[in-house]
C-alpha cells in the first residue's frame, strides 16, 4: 500500500529567539521580541534611533567612556613604584623639552642639536634623551630633581663613548658640560646632596601632574 507523505500543519519553530549582535556595542544578546534590533542598553537604543552621523558620535562617546573607565581602573591598580616611574617620566619629558627649546646641545659630548640630529636622528624615539648627572641607581634621592636632569644625545645616554669629549668618559664629559652650564660650586652642591626624598603616592601624583602641565604649556608657547 502506498504511504502518504507526512505533512506538518504548522512549521517547526525554535524553542526561543535566536541571538543577535547589537549593531551599536557589538555585544551578542537574545532579543525579547522579534523586532528588537539592539541590546537592552539605553545608550544603544538611543544611538540606534539617531542618524548615521549621530550614531557615530554616540559610538565615539561610548568608546571614550570605556577608555576612561579602563584608565581609572588601571590607575587604581598602580603601585608606588608605578607612580614613581610616572613622576620621573614627567620631569624628564619637561627637562628634555625645555633644553631643546633653548637650543642646548648634549651635556656630555657637547655636540649641537643639528650635529646630533644628523648623526643619530634615525634612532627609535628620537636623537635626544634626558639623562641624570647623578645616576638614579646610586643616588635615588636625586631621581626627580630637575637640576640633576639634562639633555643628552641617545648615544651618550646609553653610555657609548663614540661622541664623548676628547680624553673623557661620558660621565666625565657630563660633569665638564655641567660645570660650563651652572658652575663648579653648583655641581659640587649637587654631588654632595644626600637629602632623603621619600615621596608619598599623593606627592608623586602631584609631581606628575605639575610637570605634565608645564610640558603642555611649554609646547603651546613654542607652537604659537
Amino acid at each position: 500500500m502506498k504511504r502518504t507523505p507526512l505533512q506538518r500543519k504548522t512549521p517547526l519553530t525554535s524553542s526561543g529567539q535566536r541571538r543577535k549582535r547589537c549593531p551599536i556595542c557589538r555585544v551578542m544578546f537574545t532579543p525579547a521580541r522579534t523586532s528588537q534590533a539592539v541590546c537592552g542598553e539605553i545608550e544603544c537604543a538611543i544611538a540606534h534611533g539617531q542618524s548615521e552621523k549621530g550614531r557615530e558620535t554616540t559610538r565615539k562617546a561610548l568608546s571614550d567612556i570605556d577608555r576612561r573607565d579602563i584608565e581609572v581602573r588601571k590607575e587604581a591598580l598602580k603601585s608606588r613604584a608605578d607612580h614613581l616611574k610616572d613622576a620621573e617620566k614627567a620631569v624628564r619629558d619637561y627637562r628634555r623639552t625645555y633644553e631643546l627649546s633653548i637650543g642646548s646641545g648634549c651635556i656630555s659630548c657637547g655636540e649641537s642639536q643639528e650635529s646630533i640630529l644628523h648623526a643619530q636622528g634615525w634612532k627609535t624615539g628620537g636623537a635626544f634623551d634626558a639623562g641624570h648627572f647623578m645616576g638614579k641607581g646610586a643616588r635615588p634621592e636625586l631621581r626627580l630633581v630637575p637640576t640633576n636632569i639634562w639633555l643628552q644625545c641617545k648615544s651618550c645616554n646609553a653610555g657609548s663613548s663614540r661622541f664623548a669629549r676628547k680624553g673623557e668618559t661620558v660621565s666625565q664629559g657630563f660633569r665638564t658640560g655641567l660645570i660650563a652650564r651652572i658652575g663648579l660650586e653648583a655641581v659640587e652642591a649637587l654631588e654632595s646632596d644626600h637629602e632623603p626624598r621619600k615621596h608619598t603616592v599623593d606627592e608623586l601624583k602631584a609631581i606628575t601632574a605639575e610637570y605634565r602641565a608645564k610640558t603642555r604649556e611649554l609646547k603651546k608657547e613654542l607652537a604659537a
